[in-house]
Order: C-alpha cells, then structure tokens, then sequence
C-alpha cells in the first residue's frame, strides 16, 4: 500500500506547545513553502515594527496577530489591583507578577545547592512567562522565606 504522505516532512513545536508540519514531494518544493512562509513572517514583523514606531498607515495589532495566525490577549487594565506598570498589587505576602501571585518554591539543585525563589503561575512553556526570581543566600529575605512548594 502506497503512503499518502509526502516524502519530505518536517515538524516544529511551537513555544506554546503547538505543532507545526511542513510537507513536500521535493526538496526544491519544501525551499519554497519555508521561503514563502518566511517572506509573510518578515512582511508582518516589518508591520508590527510600523505599528509600534507610529509609521504612517500602520496594520492595527489585532490585523498583524491574526495575519500571523495568532490573536490579541486583553491584558487587566491598572486599578487598585494593580501598579502603574500592571503589575498585581502584592496581597499578604509574597510576590506577584502579571499574572498573579508567584509560588513561593525552596529546594535542591541537581548541583546539590540549596534554592529559594518566587515562581510565575504562567504555564510552563508560554511565550509571556515571567523568569524566576530568588532569593540570595544568607540574605534577611532567606532567613524569613515562607514556601509554598518544597521540591
């Protein structure tokens, strides 16, 4: 039985988890799917970069996220909740990013060495996801850490 598949077939996973699968019968036909496709990336990041500059005739956000297959994310709007940045207010302790209260996490490196630190709740993975932030050693921070996790 004969596949249906192209003999050429690459696939990418996206930061977000999604995949990607590019199909073609030749070498040269696959050059010219990645070529396209890279000349509408350019084409959109050149809008966006328009967009942000304040070019002339700029492409709202919403056009170049969905020519790029994506889509606008509302963001919280800055109130009480949240700083003039928009970041959340810290509640009771802690610390908090964008999207919401870090976890308080201490444990063991692979190294053996001792770690402390505030996690963002963002799934692992996501494009937006905020670094880490420890706490140094020997530091009062260290001596008066709380976790929530110990891994």
């Amino acid at each position: 039985m004969a596949s249906t598949e192209a003999p050429i077939s690459i696939t990418v996973k996206t930061a977000a988890g999604s995949l990607v699968t590019v199909r073609a019968e030749s070498g040269e036909e696959l050059d010219q799917i990645v070529s396209t496709a890279l000349d509408a990336l350019v084409s959109a990041t050149t809008e966006l970069e328009s967009a942000i500059k304040g070019a002339a005739a700029p492409m709202a956000p919403a056009q170049i996220a969905a020519k790029l297959g994506a889509s606008i994310i509302s963001e919280p709007t800055p109130s009480a909740d949240y700083n003039a940045n928009g970041w959340a207010t810290p509640v009771g302790g802690g610390k908090n990013c964008p999207h919401g209260k870090m976890t308080a996490i201490q444990g063991t490196g692979k190294d053996g060495s001792t770690y402390r630190g505030y996690f963002c709740p963002a799934p692992k993975g996501a494009f937006d996801k905020c670094k880490n932030q420890y706490v140094k050693a020997g530091s009062a921070e260290w001596n008066t850490f709380v976790a929530d996790q110990v891994k």
